[in-house]
């Protein structure tokens, strides 16, 4: 079963890109050109760029879409039940553990199949 997907793009959208590409090129040179000014001065003036830059982004249509999967993410992310502390701990060591014992098996299978090579083709081992 396929759908047709339309593509309801605004003409306007391309151009909100376009701006929002020449402000990040533009931050992106300006940092580079200023690099003798202060870090703060140009740290600010690169979240105000990138504020406005995102601002932009976020009234064209994917940005909205994005935004909207944002906020349906994060209301997923309120539903998780997080582990305990001491269910983390747990865990965490039961991985270590079995990390331990599979490395150690894989060790021996190693230097088994060293030895037995070793013992086919004649070269000491």
């Amino acid at each position: 079963m396929s759908e047709k997907t339309e593509s309801t793009s605004n003409p306007l959208d391309m151009l909100k890109w376009l701006v929002v590409f020449a402000l990040l090129i533009g931050l992106v040179t300006a940092n580079y050109m200023f690099g003798e000014y202060s870090v703060l001065y140009r740290a600010l003036v690169a979240v105000g760029v990138g504020a406005i830059a995102l601002f932009i982004a976020a009234t064209t249509e994917k940005g909205s879409t994005f935004l909207s999967f944002a906020k349906d993410s994060r209301m997923e992310v309120r539903k998780v039940i997080w582990p305990t502390r001491q269910e983390t701990n747990q865990t965490t060591l039961i991985v270590i553990a079995a990390t331990v014992v599979v490395g150690l098996i894989l060790w021996g299978l190693d230097g088994i199949i060293v030895r037995v090579v070793g013992f086919i083709t004649g070269i000491g081992a």
